[in-house]
């Protein structure tokens, strides 16, 4: 099953250590370390194996990928004698990439999108192409009621009303392609009315929001603990501090606040309440593609006994995401294959702010991950 995974923000740290890696593992050069999809539990005939894995996408800026991958090598982010080893491929991967369209309406954007997402499928000859979002982290828009009624917000793309932020005309322009659309970060992307109605127009699943790569993994793992103990949470705060582009994006004050609120919604949830405290993130530019973690959690125990938790977390951000950026386009591809439309509840277990009605514990998580992919390859073996 030959698939496209068209990255938007290709030459971004997450998308081209995703690409080295995929590289890598084709050649037998790396160890599937992180690939989720690389676990006996889920791996089968219903996933596209790796080697039919064909990469393009869209940047704003032109650094070529093998600059890129350098880069990262020197940083610490990925082995030296893998981004050497992998450029040539790496050069061939650079010449599916087109500049992102700038220019026009709306409307004349999203169809230069629709034609490179065409063009790239019919060059390469795929069964399907899954659009995936890497780029930076946008700030949440302001409510359009065109974002509700498809028709609206197709005449409203017409003019010069740009009602849409980038995230959400990739998926616009994804969904007029044919093309399934993942979202891994916290930005609007499909999660419009408007939107979905237009995915389920066109018999296309879709899937979101915000990678769970680092401190909300935890989260997800330590929550779930407390509440089955019965121990009451008082407090949780954290800081997290970050370089690197995504770091400088999250220095802005809308973005910051869009990832925070992403980054909440698993203690609420799994809690059944909000304890004191908060999430403040931070740009440090000396860390690079690192990031930082600390998070202080105070609660209470039988007779209200006052106790605490304290943990460091630090990891680097592309290494931890690009794995589960091949995870999600095997999934996201087989679900389409299978016939799947609409929003992918079963991948909760990839992100922090899943759609659909979801629980946020990982173990929970797991296990209807761990039955949507068995029921992939049932199809497939029927």
């Amino acid at each position: 099953m030959r698939t496209g995974v068209w990255l938007v923000g290709a030459r971004g740290s997450v998308a081209t250590t995703s690409v080295v890696g995929a590289l890598a593992l084709r050649a037998g050069l790396t160890p599937p370390t992180g690939c989720v999809t690389e676990l006996p539990e889920l791996r089968g005939p219903a996933l596209p194996g790796l080697a039919d894995l064909v990469f393009g996408g869209h940047d704003v800026v032109a650094t070529p990928l093998t600059k890129r991958a350098e880069a990262l090598a020197a940083a610490g982010v990925l082995p030296g004698r893998l981004a050497d080893a992998v450029a040539p491929e790496l050069a061939d991967v650079e010449a599916a990439l087109r500049p992102a369209p700038t220019e026009g309406t709306p409307a004349d954007r999203i169809a230069a999108v629709v034609d490179d997402l065409t063009a790239f499928r019919r060059r390469h000859d795929l069964d399907r192409v899954v659009v995936v979002n890497v780029a930076a982290t946008e700030p949440a828009p302001e409510p359009h009621p065109a974002h509700h009624d498809l028709p609206a917000l197709r005449a409203a793309l017409t003019g010069l009303a740009d009602v849409l932020p980038p995230s959400s005309r990739y998926a616009f322009a994804a969904f007029t392609a044919g093309c399934p659309y993942v979202d891994f970060t916290p930005s609007t992307g499909a999660r419009l009315p408007a939107l979905a109605a237009l995915a389920d127009e066109r018999g296309l699943p879709y899937a979101g929001h915000d990678g769970k790569t680092g401190e909300t993994l935890l989260k997800s793992v330590l929550a779930p603990m407390f509440a089955m103990r019965h121990l009451a949470v008082r407090s949780w705060s954290g800081t997290n501090l970050l370089g690197g582009g995504d770091g400088a994006t999250l220095a802005e004050p809308a973005a910051n606040a869009a990832k925070v609120g992403s980054k909440q919604r698993v203690l609420a949830e799994t809690l059944g309440y909000l304890p004191q405290g908060s999430t403040r993130i931070d740009y440090v530019e000396e860390l690079g593609d690192f990031k930082t973690a600390w998070d202080l959690v105070t609660f209470a125990g039988f007779l209200g006994t006052g106790m605490r938790m304290e943990f460091t977390w630090h990891g680097c951000d592309s290494a931890l995401a690009a794995p589960l950026v091949l995870d999600l386009a095997r999934l996201t591809a087989a679900a389409h294959a299978a016939g799947r439309r609409g929003p992918l509840a079963e991948l909760a277990f990839f992100f922090k702010d899943p759609l659909g009605d979801t629980g946020h514990a990982l173990g929970e998580q797991w296990a209807v991950l761990r039955d949507f992919v068995a029921g992939l390859h049932a199809g497939v073996a029927r």
